[in-house]
């Protein structure tokens, strides 16, 4: 079985991510949330998929690109991952994650 987490402000990310989708076209915006959480599913059972990004931050975090768009963003501790972030397009990772 594999384990993940959503800290509280990966999850405010979701939710702000799909609403605005949801506004636009609600069909695109399941089709997102369904990929995002199948990779999310993916991440749990592979966390090495991830790589760092020390130009970004120094903490031990893994990024993973879904769709061309998004990132996720993620710990890789075992026995579950905790994602730390996720981040729509044009989005400023670095300042967001100091």
């Amino acid at each position: 079985m594999s384990l993940y987490s959503f800290s509280p402000r990966a999850r405010r990310d979701l939710y702000e991510i799909f609403d605005y989708l949801s506004e636009r076209s609600p069909r695109g915006a399941e089709r997102v949330r369904q990929t995002v959480l199948r990779a999310v599913q993916r991440l749990a059972e592979q966390p090495g998929l991830g790589h760092r990004r020390e130009d970004l931050t120094a903490r031990p975090l893994e990024f993973w690109s879904v769709m061309g768009r998004y990132t996720i963003v993620y710990r890789g501790d075992a026995p579950a991952i905790e994602i730390v972030r996720v981040f729509g397009p044009g989005r400023d990772i670095e300042s967001a994650l100091r």
